[in-house]
């Protein structure tokens, strides 16, 4: 499996990234961004779809101070029940360093080009959301976030491209904390906020039990035009 080493900030050692890379380069680089179940196999989905786009795809191990190479699915319960432990244990301060490393990492990668975008999905897409207030990622693409009524208070730090995905029936994210994103995002000059109706949590996650085709395909393609206009 294709990979890239990175160096984390602090010191404490080293992360792994999986990596998928386009036929033509130089690309710009999209970090994917891992929901609660680490890089598996609906990770890397989205990592070929993304390279398939024409751009390197970088998917960092977010849990790698937990357990490195953590791969889960959402369709047993035990892997459900383990995938909610690393939620609760996993420090969202340090995995935004990490991603700032791996940022960092992108920009200089064989074959980029220099722009680096981020895209995640549940707990990548509150990740993705707290990255375009604390970093310099050149745009973020979060695909139903959890808790993002708790981040609005640093929007004005948001100075570029920011899409946000939200489902209408996400059974994570209640309906007040939802409506408080789109109203605080409203007019934003850099955020645009999308609501799906109907759509559950991980909508787009391709063969997960929430999957639905018409949110996905049009998350998907609002998603790919961000990256185009922004990554070249």
């Amino acid at each position: 499996m294709p990979s890239i080493t990175i160096k984390a900030t602090d010191g404490t050692g080293d992360f792994a990234a999986y990596v998928v890379e386009p036929k033509t380069k130089p690309a710009g680089v999209v970090v994917v961004i891992q929901e609660i179940f680490g890089v598996n196999q609906a990770m890397r989905d989205v990592a070929a779809w993304i390279a398939d786009m024409g751009f390197i795809a970088v998917a960092p191990d977010l849990f790698w101070r937990i357990e490195p190479g953590i791969d889960l699915t959402d369709k047993t319960e035990a892997d459900w029940k383990r995938a909610f432990e690393l939620f609760q244990i996993f420090d969202q301060p340090k995995g935004i360093e990490d991603l700032k490393a791996t940022v960092a990492a992108g920009r200089t990668m064989p074959g980029a080009n220099g722009k680096v975008a981020t895209i995640g999905y549940c707990l990548g897409g509150r990740l993705a959301f707290m990255m375009a207030e604390q970093s310099d990622a050149d745009a973020n693409i979060s695909y139903y976030g959890v808790g993002l009524d708790g981040l609005l208070g640093d929007l004005d730090k948001v100075t570029k491209p920011l899409v946000v995905h939200i489902a209408d029936k996400d059974e994570f994210f209640p309906p007040e904390g939802r409506a408080a994103v789109v109203a605080a995002t409203k007019g934003h000059k850099h955020i645009t906020t999308y609501v799906y109706p109907n759509a559950n949590h991980a909508f787009a996650r391709v063969g997960g039990t929430h999957w639905d085709g018409r949110s996905a395909t049009i998350a998907n393609g609002r998603s790919a035009e961000v990256l185009v206009a922004v990554l070249g």
